[in-house]
């Protein structure tokens, strides 16, 4: 988006620029679609499992029937790779990516707020936002771990359903960033993703070339680039408070997670 003249009024060029970024209206037809979309990012960014690795015919179908999108063109060329790995080398190539470098790991609150206590509010703030539509995942993720937060965007729809994915766009496009600098596959479903987010600004790329250089905030010891803590892992899992539990609801299935605590 060009600058706007500097003798409109603030309040004007915040107006335009909050229009520019509002999510735009689809058909029913669209929003099917989208969902389907996310829904296939969601699955592609889980551990391949047996279960997922069993469904690659079906999921290469899926993208195939999408309609044609940049976020379908790459989700196919991420697929033409994951149909043809052996499933130990897809496990061991995604714990490498996703689990062992914190600069391409999933959980989104940690590059906004790094490791501090900003983190655990955070992460309070996008459980509740989940209940309070009705939704509840399994627990075996933190519900900050990407493929949690797609899910929900895909059940509750390109409005609130995807504000925690517009919030975090920083985030999700240092994690392409990475995965692009290390030459992984991965890249191409995270670029999907960002083609169904609204364009980054001129303050989003300084601040993700921030990030790159300096790392997320922590409040106890330095970074090195893309960030380290205690060897790589995330902030302790006390950071995180969950909710006492809410009254039945009507719940959507949540998504295929392995069982393991957060990570």
């Amino acid at each position: 988006m060009s600058p706007l003249p500097a003798t409109i009024p603030a309040l004007v060029r915040a107006r335009v620029r909050a229009a520019v970024r509002r999510p735009a209206r689809h058909t029913p037809e669209e929003t099917a679609d989208r969902a389907l979309t996310l829904r296939l990012v969601s699955l592609f960014l889980q551990y391949p499992d047996k279960a997922l690795c069993a469904g690659r015919a079906e999921l290469t179908a899926a993208v195939e029937a999408l309609p044609a999108t940049p976020a379908a063109e790459r989700l196919a060329r991420f697929t033409a790779w994951f149909a043809a790995q052996d499933a130990e080398a897809l496990e061991r190539h995604y714990v490498e990516m996703f689990d062992l470098r914190r600069r391409s790991g999933l959980h989104l609150t940690y590059y906004l707020h790094g490791d501090t206590r900003r983190r655990g509010m955070a992460l309070l703030t996008l459980s509740r936002r989940y209940r309070a539509a009705g939704w509840d995942t399994d627990g075996g993720e933190l519900p900050d771990h990407l493929p949690v937060v797609l899910e929900f965007a895909a059940l509750a729809g390109p409005g609130r359903g995807e504000a925690p994915l517009r919030r975090h766009r920083r985030g999700i496009a240092l994690i392409h960033r990475a995965l692009t600098d290390d030459g992984s596959p991965y890249r191409h479903v995270l670029a999907a993703l960002l083609t169904l987010l609204p364009p980054p600004s001129e303050a989003d790329r300084a601040e993700v070339a921030r990030l790159v250089a300096e790392g997320p905030p922590d409040e106890e010891v330095g970074l090195d680039p893309y960030g380290t803590y205690g060897g790589g892992g995330f902030a302790p899992p006390s950071a995180f408070v969950p909710p006492a539990p809410a009254a039945p609801a009507c719940v959507p299935p949540a998504p295929t997670s392995r069982t393991e605590g957060p990570r």
